[in-house]
Order: structure tokens, then sequence, then C-alpha cells
């Protein structure tokens, strides 16, 4: 009981670590994103500020400037000297100075800066007012532009504080040259840029204080969760020391868990546990090792547990990679026994099943004399209960076939003395004539075929058609009727307007045949050509009508033939697909 109370606990702080880690990342992914999303603002803010200046530049120089009253704060512009008339006198006697854009820019950003504490400039590489010299972060924008002629934006330092900076280039206009012709300029050139800087320090704020309120919920749930766990494991414990399950209970639930994933797996385990009894008990091992090695076995894939589905329940062969993936489920089924009070004496018997005599196994590569004894006798049940069930991609082999198989496998892979003593007790077994990877229910056949599904239009592949052809779960019998589409000169469909296309065209007319009779299981053959199985025989005149309709104003054309299934076997159906 101790123990298991102690398993309690880890699991409790597993949990509460597990919770904080996950209530910690959203605290930091919130702080980010407002910090983020002040960046954001500070962009936008600057974008608007500067299209709202650039906006009010324009109106003033399309209309040749604005006459103002000469004020202290609006002296004339000493660098417009050179325009005729520049300034004149009302009928009143006041007297008005020309400004330009550029001046009433100027003067509009002076007051904004002094108002909001934001850094409003017009700057340029060849200056007319020395008061527009660029700085340092100004002139590497400014050369950017002259390449780009894009605006240019960043954090920057200003006096130690930070700033968001932005420029956005000022490209001459017909209206401009009243003032800048005589340096040079025409019509469509980067004269130079307006930028504006504006303070982080409000924007930082106002995600400070909304990533404070956002810690604070999380702090809150984090504090619910914290509880929630220890409620949990109040329960747990009170669970525990008021009903402690029976041994084969325990035994049983977790085998059913890998029962729900591959019924086949289930199976096969009960399978390895009977024959390595027979083996265990021809070499005289007492009740106990002999119950050890039951367990053993009944456990030895409950680490599959923890292998994707896709590897797990992949109809054919595996690859390198994924047959590395699926191995570790033998250091899996070990992680998960070992720290089981009543499971940590088969712990080690299951961690090595799959060393071999040679050395080659895994997970340590041990070699025969290192490898548990229990552990090889479930080795040799394995494989042999492997050999004699019906695989996907192995037919299975009678009984003498694997003991012949295991006899000359002997001293590489399995334990010699095992194998001949499994020669004697495994001689008679008869095994299940009906043991078979192969789905039975419509449920398991639709996750079957999942495998089977051709990616460009979801139908089923010419592989899913050999599969249901060969195999011996589905009554082929009640396919009665074959019809075979075939589409001609799509390869130069494929060539003038792309593959993209073709793979439109493909799904659209793989849509438009699957939907014609919903009971027809259809099959993409070959790239461009389709085939269709039925119970019973039907007329499909009117889907080559659609897909005519479909392939009109196109080279491709189709062709198409009805067939009776029962007068074709499966080499029949190959050579059909072939000629397809």
């Amino acid at each position: 009981m101790g123990v298991k109370v102690q398993f309690i606990n880890r699991v409790v702080a597993i949990l509460i670590l597990f919770w904080s880690l996950l209530l910690g990342v959203i605290v930091f992914i919130f702080i980010f994103e407002n910090y983020h999303y002040a960046d954001t603002l500070a962009k936008h803010e600057a974008v608007i500020s500067v299209k709202k200046d650039l906006a009010y530049r324009s109106w003033v120089a399309s209309h040749g400037g604005v006459y103002v009253p000469i004020t202290k704060n609006t002296p004339p512009n000493p660098y417009l000297a050179h325009i005729k008339n520049r300034d004149v006198n009302t009928t009143t006697g006041q007297q008005l100075t020309l400004m330009n854009g550029a001046y009433t820019l100027s003067q509009m950003m002076s007051d904004y800066s002094n108002l909001y504490g934001t850094k409003g400039h017009i700057t340029s590489r060849i200056l007319m007012n020395p008061k527009n010299k660029p700085d340092d972060w100004e002139e590497k924008a400014l050369q950017t532009i002259e390449v780009t002629r894009k605006p240019v934006y960043e954090k920057n330092n200003i006096a130690g504080e930070e700033y968001f900076r932005y420029m956005n280039p000022m490209i001459t206009e017909e209206g401009c040259l009243k003032c800048h012709a005589f340096q040079g300029y025409k019509v469509g050139d980067i004269r130079g840029g307006v930028s504006i800087s504006l303070p982080m320090k409000p924007f930082y704020s106002k995600a400070f204080s909304q990533s404070s309120i956002n810690a604070l919920m999380i702090f809150i749930i984090y504090v619910i969760g914290v509880i929630a766990i220890f409620f949990g494991r109040k329960k747990a414990k009170e669970t525990l020391e008021g009903k402690i399950q029976d041994y084969e209970q325990h035994i049983f639930s977790l085998v059913n868990i890998i029962e729900t994933r591959d019924k086949y797996t289930a199976g096969h385990t009960q399978r390895v546990a009977e024959y390595s009894v027979l083996i265990a008990e021809e070499m005289g091992f007492n009740e106990d090792k002999i119950d050890d090695l039951y367990r053993a076995c009944m456990l030895h894939d409950i680490g599959k547990i923890s292998t994707p589905d896709s590897i797990l329940l992949k109809p054919g062969k595996l690859t390198k990679l994924e047959y590395k993936i699926i191995q570790n489920h033998v250091i899996s089924s070990y992680e998960i026994l070992k720290d089981v009070d009543i499971y940590k004496g088969i712990a080690e018997i299951v961690r090595h099943h799959h060393e071999r005599c040679d050395g080659t196994g895994y997970p340590q590569g041990l070699k025969c004399d290192e490898i548990p004894i229990l552990s090889q006798i479930m080795t040799v049940s394995d494989a042999f209960d492997a050999m004699t069930t019906n695989r996907i991609y192995k037919a299975k082999k009678t009984v003498q076939q694997a003991l012949d198989e295991l006899v000359e496998l002997s001293g590489k892979q399995f334990n010699k003395e095992i194998v001949e003593i499994a020669c004697i007790a495994l001689k008679d077994v008869k095994p299940e004539q009906d043991i078979s990877q192969r789905p039975k229910s419509q449920v398991e056949q639709e996750r079957f075929s999942y495998f089977y599904k051709d990616q460009i239009t979801n139908i089923y592949n010419k592989d899913y058609l050999e599969f249901i052809l060969s195999g011996d779960y589905i009554d082929k019998e009640q396919y009665n009727c074959v019809n075979i589409i075939y589409l001609h000169n799509f390869t130069s469909y494929n060539k003038e307007f792309g593959w993209t296309e073709g793979d439109v065209m493909l799904k659209n007319i793989a849509q438009e045949i699957d939907e014609f009779n919903k009971d027809s299981l259809v099959f993409r053959a070959n790239g461009d050509d389709f085939i269709l199985l039925n119970k019973e025989h039907y007329d499909i005149s009117e889907l080559i009508k659609k897909l005519n309709k479909i392939l009109e104003n196109t080279q491709i054309s189709l062709s198409n033939t009805h067939l009776d299934a029962k007068d074709l076997d499966l080499e029949s159906i190959k050579k059909l697909i072939e000629i397809s």
C-alpha cells in the first residue's frame, strides 16, 4: 500500500509540475503577445501619423503653398528667398509670408512634438535646410529608401530611450519643383523622407498593465488547478485504501487498453502467453516462474500504447524509420511496468524480449548468456505466433514450417536449447484458422482503408483494390459489377496547364464518380483511370455524360468498360489495371 501511495504522490508531483509549466508557458505567451502587440500598435500609429503628415503636405504643395501672417513663431522661411514675391502686404498692412509644404509640415511637427513627445522630422541627404540634416539612423534609412523606394522602420534608442522609428520616402511631384528644381530634382526622384519617432514607453506601459491582468487571471486558474489536483489525490488515496483490486483485474485491464486500439495485438499477447507456458512447463520451471512469464507475456506489448496509430495500425511493411520508432515500445513497456509494485518483477523480462542471441537485437544488443531466460522463451513464442498468423504482407506458415524456421535460426536469433524444447512443446498446437491482421468489422475496415486513400482525390488507391480482392475479410462474391473509366490525353493536359490544374481536374472527376452511386467502391488506378466495384450491375451512361461535360473544351477524352466480376479472378483484375 505504501508503495502505491508513493506512486500517487509522484503522479501528483508530476501533474503539478506539468500544470506549472503549462501555465508558465501560457503566461509567457500572453506577455510576449502583449509586447508584440505594443510594437504592432506603435508601427500602426507611426504609419497613420506619417500618412496624415504627407497628406497635409501634399495638400499644401498642390495649392502652391499657403500664405500666413508673419509672427515670432512663423518668420519668413530663409530657404525660400529665391522665390519672387515670396512676402506680400495685404490691404490692411499685415505682412504675409509664403509657406511651402515642407515648411508647414516642419512647423506642425515641431508643435506636435512639444505637445505629445513624438519626434517628427523632414530629412534629406541633399540639404536645403540645415535643420533637415539626418541623424545616423535616418542616414541609413535614406540609403535604404533610395534603393527600395519603400518605408523603413525599426526600434532604435534616442538619448537612452527606446523609440519606434518610421520613415516614409518623399517622392518629387510637379508641385515640389517650385522650391526644389534648382537642386536638380525631377518628378519621381526620391528627395528625402518624412520620419517619425514614437516613444515606446507608453505602449509598453499598456502592455505591462494588460500582462499583469492576464497573469492574475492565470494565477487564479493555476490555484484552482492545484486545488483540483490535490482534491483528486485525496479521492485517489481514498479509493486506493477502500478497494485494492485483484491481481488478475490489473492484468486484464491493462491488456484491454491495447485491445481497444489493435485487436490483433491483444490476441497475439494471449497466444504468446499460452505458447510460453507450454515451453516453460516442458523446461521444468516452477509455478512462480511460469506465473511471472505468463504475466510478462500478457503485458509484453503494453508499450505500444505510446506508438502512433499511423505506425501501429499500418497495414504493410514498415519503413526503417517506422521500425526504429516501434522498437521503442519495449522501453515504453519497461518504463510502464518498473514503477508499478506488482509488475516490478516482470519489467526486465518484458524489456529484453526482442534481444537476439547473436547480439543484434534491441534495445541493448545483449547476447544469449546476458538475456534473461524467461525473455528468451518469450522471444521464441513471439516469433512462432508471428509465423503462424496471417500478416498483410506475408502468408502464415504451418506449425511444422514455423518450427523448422526456428531451428534454422537457433543459435543466431534464438536460444538453441529453448528451440529444441519448443519443437516438442508446440508441435501439437493448433492455431486458430481465422487469426489475421485483416479487419472484420465495418469500423475496422474503414480505419484500415484510411492508409489506402489516394492523397489527391481522397478515394481508394490501386493497392487497396488489390488488397480487398486478395483478402479473406470481405465477401468478394457480393461484388458483381466492374466498371473501368479510362481518361485519355491527360498527360498532355498536365503539360499544357500544369500539374496543379491537373490535380483539380482529377478531384472534380473523382468527386463526380464517387457521388454518382454511394454503394460503389471507387478506386484511382495508374494516375488517371478509375475503377468502380458494385454489388449490382448498373448503367453508368448518365455518369459518362456528366464526366464528358466536365471535360468539354479540353483535349481529354474518356472511354469505359463494363465487366462481370464473377468472370474475373485477381490476376485478371490486375491485368485490367495495368492495361488501364
